[in-house]
């Protein structure tokens, strides 16, 4: 019956093999390969519907129950071979490198409860601590599916050192670009060094890099913008917020006392429209859960500065309330005040990466799979930012770039690539618009390199790498393979079960795994 609901392509091969391996008229090695092949495809890959999902549940416990003890390998088993290479003990730190090649990090939320049972089955760190089979399998139980995802190399960026190399060379190469100046009419910001140069990023996945000052406090300024325009369209609606900003870029200086033709800010991400939405909302939880609940400050003394030296978005504010902008029974100069608080708001590189991923992700936060924003928050949101969110650069970032993004004048560049990462370049000094010289450039050779351009074909583009896909081969929907095509994509990857030891004197290979697969399909 799940077959028959052609809710995927995988319905039809899963319910087959259900009908088969229940009649149990096969043989036990040819089950345990279709058990194994059915936990690749849908337990590690997470490409079939929910139909699937039931199915190769009820294979699990089938299995389970009717299995004498030993018998069958289960995932933790499968990846403790995989990581012990035919050893009978791993040893703890060669657990823990080749978690942090994956991109993982041992503090990961997600993987708490592995790295407690570690920390409590294992007095020491050092070298020679060693973790036996049973040992590894009660460590890394409750985190088995993100594990075996990690070591399987199924994330976003599956060769993640390889990508990271290339951002250090980034990195260095726009170390190098000269010229900017720090902003100075706010007084705290001028006290940073020119020399300070970060950049973090984090996938949807939750895969962490962080190469130069990535743990150095700074002040959100402008970069805060989509936040709380993002927060005002998950808490009011998109309707409601719009009765007070429009959506259009201005042409103007982020700064300007202008409005558009209907009397109202041009859109969220110059000041006047930044103004009129920090009167709707409410922030300081959301930015903590889209960081993840990593380092999310406020800096008493850039708010003290920015309010002394504010007499521009005094006369923003005015020109707002004259306008009558505002809800009604606003308060403007509490607005204001609210408004300086939210510019004064600090992160780090590392912190607002996450904060950028959860944007990329669609509003859930990669590293706590907490939902923070709505769909349609993220979508006006990322919006915006591709067509306003550079100041008077805007239109150039976007026709070069591509991507959405968000400068600030304390050296912030928090940039999206959606369905994959989120970015946070961090630099001082700037140029005559107002944006990271440094950030900039960083940003036009990520996409030179990488084909993350929005406009960058993916299917006939060849010129640029794909960080996507992995050993530059082409990932595949299972609705467009046949059975020598997913041979061929299997074949790519040493299979978890092949170091599973077999009293069977047949071949292992994942050519004859596939072959199974297809005659236990076959006649039904």
């Amino acid at each position: 019956s799940y077959g028959c609901c052609s809710a995927c392509d995988y319905c039809i091969i899963i319910s087959s093999l259900w009908c088969k391996i229940k009649s149990t008229k096969h043989c036990l090695g040819d089950l345990c390969i279709a058990f194994h092949l059915i936990l690749e495809l849908i337990t590690i890959l997470y490409n079939g519907c929910a139909y699937c999902f039931v199915v190769s549940q009820n294979i699990h416990y089938h299995f389970r129950q009717r299995q004498k003890p030993g018998l069958l390998p289960s995932l933790e088993d499968l990846l403790f071979y995989t990581i012990a290479e035919g050893q009978e003990r791993i040893p703890i730190h060669k657990f823990i490198t080749v978690l942090k090649t994956t991109g993982l990090r041992t503090s990961d939320p997600r993987l708490k409860e592995c790295m407690d049972m570690l920390r409590t089955n294992v007095q020491s760190a050092s070298e020679g601590v060693m973790l036996d089979k049973e040992l590894f399998k009660k460590c890394v139980g409750s985190n088995i599916v993100l594990l075996t995802q990690a070591f399987r190399r199924k994330f976003v960026i599956p060769d993640f050192e390889i990508f990271t190399s290339h951002i250090d060379s980034l990195h260095e190469t726009a170390k190098k670009t000269s010229g900017g100046k720090v902003a100075d009419y706010i007084p705290q910001l001028a006290k940073f060094s020119p020399d300070l140069w970060g950049v973090s990023l984090c996938t949807v996945d939750g895969q962490r890099h962080s190469i130069g000052d990535t743990k150095v406090p700074f002040c959100l300024q402008s970069c805060v913008k989509p936040l709380k325009y993002a927060i005002a369209i998950n808490d009011l609606g998109t309707e409601y917020v719009h009765q007070y900003v429009g959506k259009e870029p201005s042409g103007l200086r982020f700064n300007k006392l202008f409005l558009n033709e209907e009397d109202k800010p041009h859109n969220p991400m110059v000041n006047a429209g930044a103004i009129v939405v920090t009167s709707l909302i409410k922030v300081m939880q959301f930015l903590n859960q889209m960081a993840g609940n990593e380092y999310v400050g406020f800096n008493n003394a850039t708010f003290q500065s920015e309010r002394e030296s504010g007499d521009r978005n005094f006369a923003i504010g005015y020109y707002l309330k004259e306008k009558k902008c505002f809800p009604e029974g606003s308060d403007m100069t509490s607005i204001l005040d609210f408004y300086f608080q939210l510019c004064s708001i600090e992160v780090t590189c590392e912190s607002g990466s996450v904060m950028a991923a959860t944007l990329a992700n669609g509003g859930i936060c990669p590293i706590t799979g907490e939902r923070v924003l709505s769909p349609e928050a993220v979508r006006n949101t990322l919006s915006l930012m591709h067509s306003c969110g550079m100041y008077d650069f805007s239109g150039q970032f976007a026709f070069h770039v591509g991507l959405p993004s968000k400068s600030g004048v304390s050296g912030g560049i928090l940039l999206v690539v959606p369905n994959v990462m989120g970015i946070m370049c961090w630099s001082p000094p700037l140029d005559k618009l107002g944006n990271s010289v440094k950030g900039i450039q960083f940003c036009h050779d990520l996409v030179s390199l990488f084909n993350f351009h929005n406009y960058d074909n993916l299917r006939h583009f060849a010129k640029k790498l794909d960080p996507r896909r992995e050993g530059g081969e082409v990932r595949h929907t299972f609705g467009s393979m046949n059975y020598e095509s997913l041979q061929q994509e299997l074949a790519l990857k040493e299979p978890l079960w092949k170091k599973v030891p077999s009293e069977s004197n047949e071949e292992d290979s994942s050519t004859t795994i596939v072959y199974r697969m297809q005659s236990l399909s076959e006649g039904v």
